[in-house]
């Protein structure tokens, strides 16, 4: 993992992205020096075109989710995926090497090449997402611990990291009852640095279930970090791997010793101009599309195009959301909150098509610009629902120390929630959000959003 701007990013992810715009680029510059007679003569003719196409094509695979990793989509919806890619790719390549000069001999057969490499880039994706793993370049991680943590870290390993291997567990000195299988625990061999070279290890978890006196030798976890060997705590294992903080490990010293949760003024007026200028653009961009959904909606069900309601803001303070109306005006004649669930017969027959495209959302724009929500942030609750999940879940109040967004981490990561279960597992990724969150991060979150609506994933 590669730490960028407080968000973590795999060596994969950016090694692919590095060689997806290195092919494209020496692909098309080759094509050109054939036709131009030298690279001199190739580059000023094409260096602006290439570096288009390659920024173009990085936003194009990463908003269609082809950077994400195998375990994240089936062969299938990799297909899909690239499918789309394609559709949009190829009448872009072709536009952005069309303005090519006319005098340039042979245009065509440039932006024919120019077709060829996007389309293999894009089509090698799938291929790399799949069946593309080279073990010898995975990162071998030795777990510190045998108990139910320790278990936990091996299974997110392998759920949520091709390139991540285990070589084994090492049971603590207290852990007397180990939960992982007794064929992956290993013997400390001399001590754990002697340990640790002699399995090549790149890297430690410590997952000790037990931490009495006695049971971390820290002096031993020093020794494996000065001899190069990397080693993490249990909350920051889960942190860079799954993106999340885990509340069922996590205590309040790491929250308030560890980095991160920087609300200073630069970043806060960073965030406001930035949410204003996209807002703005996005809503002038949308405006034709609202206007159809909203003629949409007042012939297929009687009542109001917009719905508004209470929610919780940054610090606690209410203001009303604003959002296509999606169900029926009865919704909730009983008085009584309740979150949607699959299949919800409250929902209309414009609902589904427009909350599956995430077209109810837009509204919501407005409420950025007054400066009640923001482009990417946490989902903003019902206050009936907030008091509730406040008691039942820690640290969920954290959550409202930054304002709510439109979209966010936890949308993006995980399904629609409708239980308390479903809000612990978003409030873990929501609690990432809140500590790590920078321009970055945002920029990640909206790039991951468009795949999001594109597949219709987790909507209701």
């Amino acid at each position: 993992m590669i730490r960028i701007f407080n968000h973590y990013v795999p060596r994969a992810t950016i090694a692919s992205i590095l060689f997806d715009v290195a092919m494209v680029f020496f692909v098309i510059v080759a094509v050109l020096m054939l036709e131009a007679g030298s690279l001199n003569d190739a580059m000023p003719l094409a260096g602006t075109h290439v570096v288009s196409l390659a920024a173009c094509l990085f936003v194009i695979n990463s908003a269609s989710g082809l950077y994400e990793k195998h375990t994240s989509s089936s062969f299938g919806q990799s297909c899909v995926r690239a499918a789309i890619a394609l559709v949009v790719a190829l009448p872009l390549t072709w536009i952005i090497f069309g303005l090519l000069p006319a005098d340039l001999p042979n245009r065509v057969a440039v932006q024919y090449s120019a077709l060829a490499g996007v389309a293999a880039v894009i089509l090698r994706r799938v291929y790399v997402a799949h069946w593309a793993a080279v073990p010898r370049t995975r990162t071998r991680i030795l777990v510190f611990g045998a108990g139910p943590a320790a278990k936990t870290v091996g299974s997110t390993l392998k759920a949520a990291d091709p390139n991540a291997h285990v070589v084994g567990y090492i049971a603590g000195p207290n852990e007397k009852e180990p939960a992982v299988p007794q064929r992956d625990l290993l013997p400390l061999e001399g001590t754990l640095p002697e340990t640790a070279r002699k399995l090549g290890v790149d890297e430690i978890v410590v997952a000790l279930t037990e931490r009495r006196a006695g049971s971390m030798p820290l002096r031993q976890l020093l020794d494996c970090k000065l001899h190069g060997i990397k080693v993490y705590d249990l909350n920051t294992h889960f942190e860079k791997t799954l993106g999340q903080i885990r509340i069922d490990y996590v205590n309040a010293s790491w929250l308030i010793f560890g980095d991160g949760f920087n609300q200073g003024a630069a970043r806060t007026f960073i965030k406001r101009v930035f949410d204003i200028v996209c807002a703005s653009l996005l809503t002038v961009l949308a405006l034709p599309l609202m206007l159809l959904t909203a003629i949409a909606i007042k012939l297929d069900s009687r009542g109001p195009v917009f719905y508004t309601q209470e929610r919780v803001g940054r610090n606690g303070r209410v203001f009303r959301v604003i959002k296509f109306r999606s169900m029926r005006t009865d919704a909730e004649k009983d008085g009584k909150p309740r979150w949607a669930t699959t299949n919800d017969d409250r929902i209309t027959r414009v609902g589904h098509l427009i909350r599956l495209a995430r077209i109810d959302e837009l509204p919501q724009l407005l409420n950025v610009l007054k400066g009640e929500m923001s482009l990417v942030g946490p989902r903003p609750e019902r206050p009936y629902f907030v008091e509730q999940l406040t008691q039942e879940i820690p640290f969920f109040a954290v959550r409202h120390s930054v304002k709510p967004g439109v979209t966010g981490w936890a949308q993006v990561r995980y399904q629609y929630g409708s239980t308390i279960e479903d809000s612990q597992e978003k409030l873990q990724y929501d609690l990432y959000y809140v500590k790590n969150h920078t321009l970055f991060l945002d920029l990640v979150v909206l790039f991951e959003t468009i795949g999001v609506v594109l597949t219709g994933k987790g909507a209701r």
